[in-house]
């Protein structure tokens, strides 16, 4: 099933790497969507999917940028049918 998720990360979040860490990250996953930092210092990111790949690709971002994450929000969307995963301005 197809789902989509948003997701709000909070920290130091921006001008780490955090979007191209994202978007290499989901080269690796069968995932469509968009990274992009928010004027409020968050990061958004969509990702859209089968719903385990969703959430590895998730668990795979959190993982890789763990010390720069302090919060994590995560909201189902619904899915749009997005194609390719890019970061987004």
């Amino acid at each position: 099933m197809t789902v989509c998720k948003r997701v709000l990360y909070s920290g130091r979040v921006q001008g780490v790497g955090f979007r191209y860490t994202a978007q290499a990250l989901a080269a690796g996953y069968p995932v469509a969507g968009y990274v992009r930092n928010l004027p409020t210092g968050e990061v958004e990111l969509v990702a859209e999917g089968e719903d385990s790949v969703v959430e590895a690709f998730l668990a795979a971002v959190a993982q890789r940028m763990a010390g720069y994450i302090s919060k994590t929000t995560v909201q189902d969307a619904a899915p749009t049918g997005q194609r390719g995963f890019r970061i987004r301005q």
